[in-house]
């Protein structure tokens, strides 16, 4: 049992969290959830002991393993399999006992210690962590790999698959979906559904909370709420607390009388039956949903350009790829017929490295097709959105300044008000986006995108960075959107709530795949079997190709020296995380000294105030240079057939 008792943390000046009382028994499986800087992460952090409540009791089960997945990307030469092999420490212990008894010749302690390897699983430890490494999307080529190889989000997916690896009572998770495509997260789910100790999870991911949770906590006015059941049962007792308030149900109110014309004026039209559908689906929903995010500080909707064309996008008979510095056309998607039409919504399914990518670029004409043909409607306006994105901000502008380029004529007082629909309100309109954090920045983004009245929207994993609530909104919004959509996206629910076809790409092809998520699941699970005997099946005969040895290193080399810069990149950003971070815990040190806030200590104390501001634009804009560098790295991985 897991137990807070009148629990007070603060951090600064501030409370996270004030006499709050949780219990959570063993064999739970609980998800954290709360806006971002609630205190979710420092929760952990107690349990952990790396942090000390300021007042109250926290009372942790004894002699009980607790496993959790580090956030640091590590750098080593030891190889992933290696890596992930670590994680059961006991097991390595007992691995060394061993090599010390047979250098001793102490055969009573060799006998001893092969008895405690056989307890402890050894015999059969490798193929569990290829098993794990194989369903966090690792083939079995990168087994012997050293982790210096691997880009920044797949060696994070190494420290998830270390942290399973560790035989453990109590479990947990900070955002273990953010660096996984949908293929893993799936995985992962079910991996977890089977876990049997105590799981804290903190996502914001609600249909891989739903799969999982027997239990909600929600972080919310420094109090520590607990929930029975699922992220989706969480919203249903959430909402009928809510829909108590009579201003609160005259606003689902409107919302679904908004949802019912709709679907009243295109329910038996061919051309909107699918999307009248969709939203009768939400229709459904709402009553559950609604009055559990209307509290929520974003609501907003997109607009669609006056003009439209019937087909938007036509590519005929197109090889997708890039050009090599070789000048060499590097085909991922050969002889490709797509097409896009008005009112469409596509949801694009495949394997990670299958193209997905690839295909939205070139739709977006981000990359020119390598042969054939794409043409486009008259009146094709397409809004785009990808974490590169992002970068493209200008970092000294504020959202309102943002907007204002776009429409200089529009007064000031009308930009405000649609900037507050997506969360900067008041002041935060002005900021400079410099000082943003990652999902600051996504909103930003999608209010420009839907600022310019697009009849095409192309978002290629938008949620990465957004909370539960903003998701939400995003998912409400995509619902009312009349234009056409095309969404790449590891959160099923928005998915399944806002797309009503899928196109799946795999094996250099893109084709309408006849059926929903769950079937996707089973086509994959069957895939990877395959491809999986498929790969021990040559180990086993020794039939690799015949390749020159020395070729292979030699191109290995130049692949790795290639990469170098972007690497040396990451370990600069990663230092300069690390210093922020630690400058910030050093001032939080400081601050917590009660003496500091009398009044003779008043200038001491705005120093330090000030410096803790400094220090927290350098830790964002460290970690958003570290994420762009990251995601370049991991393209040019992907364009080298790494």
């Amino acid at each position: 049992m897991i137990q807070f008792i009148e629990v007070s943390l603060q951090r600064g000046t501030q409370f996270l969290l004030e006499d709050a009382d949780l219990t959570i028994f063993e064999g739970q499986k609980v998800g954290l959830i709360g806006a971002n800087g609630a205190g979710k992460s420092s929760l952990f952090a107690m349990i952990k002991g790396e942090l000390h409540a300021d007042t109250g009791e926290i009372i942790l089960p004894g002699n009980r393993r607790i496993a959790f997945m580090a956030q640091e990307v590590e750098e080593t030469q030891r190889s992933a399999l290696d890596y992930c092999l670590d994680g059961d420490d006991r097991l390595r212990l007992i691995e060394r006992n061993i090599a010390k008894a047979q250098e001793n010749g102490d055969d009573h302690a060799h006998a001893t210690w092969l008895g405690e390897y056989e307890t402890a699983h050894g015999y059969t430890a490798q193929s569990r962590a290829e098993t794990l490494l194989q369903g966090l999307g690792f083939k079995m080529s990168d087994m012997q790999k050293p982790v210096s190889d691997f880009s920044g989000g797949w060696r994070i997916r190494l420290n998830l698959a270390k942290a399973l690896m560790c035989p453990s009572d109590v479990l947990l998770l900070d955002e273990p979906t953010n660096h996984l495509d949908l293929d893993a997260v799936m995985w992962l789910e079910n991996w977890l559904r089977q876990y049997p100790g105590t799981l804290l999870l903190i996502s914001h991911d609600r249909d891989f909370l739903d799969g999982i949770c027997s239990h909600i906590v929600h972080v919310y006015q420094k109090r520590l709420t607990l929930y029975k059941g699922n992220y989706s049962d969480y919203e249903r007792q959430r909402a009928e607390h809510l829909a108590q308030q009579q201003a609160n149900h005259e606003k689902q109110l409107e919302k679904r009388a908004h949802l019912q014309q709709y679907v009243a004026r295109f329910r038996y039209k061919a051309d909107k039956a699918k999307q009248a559908q969709s939203r009768l689906r939400m229709l459904e929903k709402m009553e559950i949903i609604g009055p559990a995010h209307i509290d929520s500080q974003f609501q907003f909707s997109i607009p669609v350009a006056e003009k439209t064309s019937q087909q938007l996008i036509d590519l005929s008979q197109a090889d997708l790829g890039y050009i090599s510095e070789t000048n060499e056309a590097l085909v991922q998607l050969g002889q490709t017929n797509f097409t896009l039409r008005d009112g469409q919504r596509i949801g694009l399914l495949g394997p990670n490295g299958a193209g997905k990518s690839t295909l939205i670029k070139s739709i977006v004409g981000e990359i020119k097709i390598l042969s054939g043909e794409r043409v486009t409607g008259e009146n094709l306006k397409i809004g785009y959105f990808s974490q590169h994105q992002l970068s493209a901000l200008d970092l000294e502008a504020s959202p309102l300044l943002h907007i204002q380029r776009l429409s200089p004529k529009v007064l000031e007082s009308d930009i405000r008000r649609y900037l507050g629909g997506f969360g900067f309100i008041g002041d935060d309109a002005l900021r400079p986006v410099k000082g943003f954090s990652g999902g600051e920045k996504a909103r930003l983004a999608l209010s420009l995108i839907s600022w310019t009245k697009p009849n095409l929207l192309v978002l290629d994993e938008p949620t990465n960075h957004l909370d539960l609530d903003m998701r939400q909104a995003l998912t409400e919004a995509l619902q009312e959107f009349p234009g056409a959509i095309l969404l790449v996206s590891h959160d099923r629910h928005l998915l399944n709530s806002t797309v009503d076809e899928f196109y799946l790409v795999a094996d250099n092809q893109i084709q309408a795949f006849d059926g929903d998520l769950p079937a996707y699941h089973a086509w994959l699970q069957a895939r990877q079997a395959s491809e999986t005997q498929a790969e021990k099946s040559e180990q086993n005969v020794g039939k690799v190709e015949k390749t020159d040895r020395k070729e292979e290193r030699r191109k290995a080399a130049e692949m790795r020296e290639k990469l170098r810069p972007l690497r040396k990149q990451i370990e600069k950003f990663e230092k300069a995380v690390q210093t922020a971070q630690e400058h910030l815990d050093n001032i939080s040190d400081a601050m917590s000294d009660s003496s500091l806030y009398e009044a003779e200590q008043r200038d001491k104390l705005q120093a330090l105030l000030s410096d803790e501001a400094k220090w927290k634009r350098a830790l964002a804009e460290s970690e958003e240079a570290w994420f762009e560098v990251q995601e370049e790295l991991e393209e040019a991985e992907s364009e080298l057939g790494m």
